[in-house]
């Protein structure tokens, strides 16, 4: 059996590269409204409000003869990862960490989707993988000093950033298990009740963790028209669109194709803050960009 992942498309790179975008806007959200909502509350209001949008489209996901109560586990395992773990990891970085150095650990996920491949399934790593994943973190390390290396070299990790790269890896395997993932056909074909059926046991996961959070308590909340906005843009964009296209890229590609694009989201949060602050681009921009999109190309070509 070939492990050879097929050529990337250019309809593909366009699916992948929305993912990216939109979870560059979710860490500039996230990051605004953190003295709003705690993480973990943040978290599952977020999809809370997502689940209720997926509902009136995917209810059927829900029935007993579905599919998602007899395969609860695989759904289950997916919904503590990618809906329970993964964001309330991300905003619990955003909490504490800075967006510089949260981006420069996201940028690993690459190496990460590589390696667990490698380890867990035995998929051989290619040299133009190895060289893919290079060229796109040194595009990485460009947006993140601005051009200036010695700017990396002042970089300080802070506990923040240990629940960046735990919520990596926590991504990295979602993303290897979604491919992965033996469930009936009507499910698997319609991208709603696929996510749905994840949302059902993420819910319980992300309320096992805000309860955990008060009873800690570090739980608040600040409720108004900012939080609100915030909310309404996270479970549209960054939760259902997000997923839906980033769950359709990989299967059109594969995990580790599709793990070269999460390096999109430093560039495209840096370019999103120059949109905000009203800031020129630099000329770093388009090299960071040229690296980054090179190392998909060389990543993705086949041998």
């Amino acid at each position: 059996m070939s492990h050879t992942s097929p050529p990337l498309k250019l309809s593909t790179a366009a699916i992948l590269t929305l993912p990216p975008l939109l979870w560059a806007g979710n860490a500039i959200v996230g990051r605004l409204v953190h003295d709003l909502i705690s993480p973990f509350a943040l978290n599952f209001l977020r999809w809370a409000i997502a689940f209720v949008l997926l509902v009136p489209l995917a209810g059927w996901a829900l029935g007993r003869s579905s599919g998602t109560w007899s395969h609860w586990r695989q759904f289950a395992v997916l919904g503590l990862l990618g809906i329970g773990c993964y964001n309330a990891l991300l905003y619990l970085a955003l909490k504490t960490s800075t967006p510089l150095n949260v981006t420069l650990v996201s940028s690993s996920m690459p190496v990460w989707m590589l390696a667990l491949g490698r380890i867990v399934w035995g998929i051989p790593v290619s040299r133009r993988q190895l060289l893919g994943a290079l060229l796109s973190m040194l595009g990485v390390a460009v947006v993140l000093s601005r051009g200036d290396p010695e700017l990396l070299l002042h970089l300080q990790l802070v506990p923040g950033d240990l629940f960046m790269v735990l919520a990596t890896m926590v991504w990295a395997l979602y993303t290897w298990l979604l491919s992965k993932a033996q469930v009936p056909q009507r499910l698997r074909s319609d991208w709603a009740g696929f996510l749905l059926a994840q949302m059902v046991f993420g819910l319980v996961w992300s309320g096992l963790f805000t309860g955990g959070e008060m009873a800690m308590g570090q739980f608040h909340i600040q409720w108004g028209w900012p939080l609100g906005g915030a909310l309404l843009f996270i479970a549209l964009g960054p939760a259902i669109l997000a997923y839906r296209f980033w769950g359709l890229g990989v299967q059109r590609s594969s995990p580790a194709v599709a793990g070269f694009f999460g390096n999109l989201i430093p560039l495209f949060t840096a370019l999103l803050s120059i949109a905000l602050l009203g800031e020129a681009p630099r000329l770093y921009h388009g090299l960071a960009f040229v690296l980054i999109v090179g190392g998909i190309m060389v990543s993705s070509r086949r041998g």
